[in-house]
């Protein structure tokens, strides 16, 4: 059986896994590559167990997710709008937030331009031929540990020096990707103020800084349109193990969050008049002891039109230990909830299994 662009191969052959996987990862076609052929249903490799499909059409839907107009940079009001949403939702999203539209533009093209290389150029970045740990090509999240996997091709580009960036980001996308990265920080240290004075924290030093955002990673996610959206997803279900995440999305659409009563979806509405996603991370509600939370989420696949997003991450550093800030738990002699854990410790479990809603939370929790 062949599964060259040559020979079109229909998904009601697949049958073995190691072939469908040479296909895919080995020869770097990814899933792109698989939709590509012109296959009419999903593999069974692919297909979700039913307590993980998520008709849209069936679930209660929640209003959208609150939207930030930060113009007026430094109005107090700001402060309580994005506080208030870190607590009660965990996801919002900002207009006039001053990342040039130019620059988010960029990097959208430049994604499309990575994944539409040829599947041998593509195939220099994943986890054997990659010139460089921090640059990574692959599809699904962890094909080892999940039960079905996930309708998504990535590159994952994690960021050490400009002289690394320099030398092995892929050229088609490096230069956009750290432009998005270098445009997005002062909204990052924006926000980071701004969520750590309600925290207690009148000052961001440097240590304080490099404890919030020292490590940072971008992805470039790459949606292929998929012929049976309904049992497959594009990303299961997760909360983000990051500080905060800066989701550029494309106006395709497809982000869920899960809504505060637990039997509800929120759709986040796709990206309008440069708008940006924030979300927080798992390492933001650890060291606010609770206070911000990160959420739940996860995106479908579509059958109409292929979609890209960039989540920029910013973490801290793998070396740093993280738990509730001391600053928090003097403002009500508040207990701690969560231990101090290595962070790279946390990443590593997270790293170790299929997405699984937000059960790695419990790996810091006392």
């Amino acid at each position: 059986m062949s599964f060259s662009s040559q020979h079109p191969i229909m998904a009601t052959v697949i049958s073995n896994s190691s072939e469908l996987m040479e296909f895919i990862v080995k020869k770097g076609n990814g899933i792109k590559g698989l939709a590509e052929t012109g296959l009419t249903s999903v593999p069974k490799q692919y297909i979700q167990p039913m307590e993980e499909r998520i008709d849209i059409h069936n679930v209660k839907i929640e209003n959208s997710i609150p939207v930030i107009d930060m113009a007026n940079w430094d109005d107090p009001k700001l402060d309580d709008l994005i506080c208030d949403a870190a607590e009660k939702c965990g996801f919002f999203q900002v207009i006039n937030h001053r990342v040039p539209l130019d620059v988010l533009k960029s990097v959208k093209d430049a994604t499309h331009k990575f994944f539409g290389l040829p599947a041998d150029e593509k195939l220099k970045y994943t986890k054997e031929m990659s010139p460089s740990k921090n640059v990574r090509y692959g599809t699904s999240f962890i094909p080892r540990a999940e039960v079905a996997l996930e309708w998504k091709d990535y590159l994952s580009l994690f960021y050490v020096s400009d002289d690394e960036v320099s030398a092995y980001w892929p050229k088609e996308c490096k230069e956009q990707a750290m432009e998005f990265m270098e445009k997005s920080e002062p909204l990052v240290k924006k926000l980071l103020k701004v969520l750590m004075k309600r925290l207690n924290v009148k000052d961001i030093d440097e240590g304080k800084e490099l404890l919030l955002m020292g490590s940072k990673m971008i992805n470039l996610n790459y949606y292929p349109i998929c012929p049976n959206p309904e049992l497959t997803v594009g990303v299961g279900r997760h909360s983000d193990v990051s500080t905060l995440t800066i989701l550029l999305q494309d106006d395709v659409g497809g982000l869920y969050v899960r809504g505060n009563s637990g039997d509800s979806w929120i759709n986040v509405p796709p990206a309008s008049n440069g708008s940006l996603v924030i979300n927080v991370g798992d390492a933001l509600q650890i060291l606010s002891n609770g206070r911000y939370k990160s959420a739940e989420h996860y995106v479908i696949a579509n059958r109409s039109r292929n979609r890209v997003s960039i989540p920029f991450f910013v973490n801290p550093r793998p070396k740093d230990m993280i738990g509730p800030l001391p600053e928090v738990l003097e403002i009500n002699g508040e207990k701690p909830l969560y231990k101090q854990v290595l962070y790279s410790d946390y990443t590593r479990h997270f790293y170790r299994k299929a997405h699984d809603g937000k059960k790695t939370i419990d790996f810091a929790v006392i």
